[in-house]
């Protein structure tokens, strides 16, 4: 409850996530059907990077400024940054970065006009944000509630095709990385058909080898992970990377990622410390 994304908006972490959960959603968008997306730690939807909170931390300097300008983008990054161009765009009339959106911002922008966005945040200041982001967006559900109650409860969508996004503040790393493989098993025994994508924070790499081996027990077919380290992975008092766990995960998304995360990592990575990654934690029998 005491989380406050604001502080890490548009950091190099959000930049993976976005790209991951961007290239997902473009896919989804290829069939005609109505796709819904679950945003269960929505947050307030977009964030000023000139003042209050982001201005304070200024993570956003070493993520989405990064790749601002950048030239060779490859295509599902170039997509991404079209969107945060748009979106800064249509906030202040410039192409200038000034503000960023978050993950239900990005995912209304993805969406067509059969599809749905549910989002959770149980914050009652970012909640009321949220609310007010999309106030009269009919395609746009809001709830205040706890996001893991939420997958039980507002699965599967009616839609019966999606992505439920799940990006948890892991203040207690460890209990909530085992409290998300488990609500990864019950979202798929409730919505088979559908897309997870577990955003996790790497600070200790000997956590992130047990949440993996935990997941790769729990059979749930094909699941694949993607990472970005800028840091080396147990350096102390840093993030030191960002990984998407991506269960069902569209076709073809190991190889554009495979070709996009090198690139990212050399533009999000400084001093080019820490490393990128890309494997599958399990796979179907063919």
């Amino acid at each position: 409850m005491n989380y406050r994304h604001g502080f890490h908006a548009g950091n190099f972490a959000d930049v993976q996530k976005h790209v991951v959960m961007l290239a997902i959603l473009d896919y989804l968008a290829q069939k005609d059907s109505a796709f819904c997306v679950l945003d269960t730690h929505a947050g307030r939807g977009s964030y000023d990077l000139t003042t209050g909170q982001a201005e304070r931390t200024r993570e956003y300097a070493e993520g989405i400024a990064r790749l601002w300008d950048a030239a060779g983008v490859p295509p599902l990054t170039r997509r991404y940054l079209e969107r945060v161009h748009a979106f800064n765009h249509e906030r202040t009339g410039a192409d200038a970065l000034a503000a960023y959106p978050g993950s239900p911002r990005l995912a209304r922008m993805a969406m067509r006009a059969q599809d749905r966005l549910v989002c959770c945040e149980l914050h009652p200041e970012e909640n009321a944000l949220l609310k007010a982001e999309f106030r009269g967006d009919r395609q746009v559900a809001v709830h205040a509630r706890d996001g893991w109650e939420a997958l039980g409860a507002l699965l599967p969508p009616k839609e019966k095709r999606g992505l439920v996004l799940i990006d948890p503040p892991y203040e207690a790393q460890e209990a909530e990385l085992t409290q998300a493989g488990e609500a990864l098993k019950d979202a798929q025994r409730k919505f088979p058909n559908g897309v997870l994508a577990l955003w996790y924070p790497i600070k200790e790499r000997a956590v992130i080898n047990r949440f993996h081996q935990q997941v790769a027990r729990l059979a749930l077919g094909n699941v694949l992970a993607a990472e970005i380290c800028v840091w080396p992975d147990d350096a102390r008092l840093h993030l030191n990377g960002t990984g998407m766990l991506v269960v069902n995960p569209p076709w073809q998304l190991d190889a554009q990622l495979a070709a996009e995360l090198p690139w990212l990592w050399r533009q999000l990575s400084s001093e080019g410390l820490g490393h990128h990654a890309l494997k599958w934690i399990s796979r179907r029998p063919d």
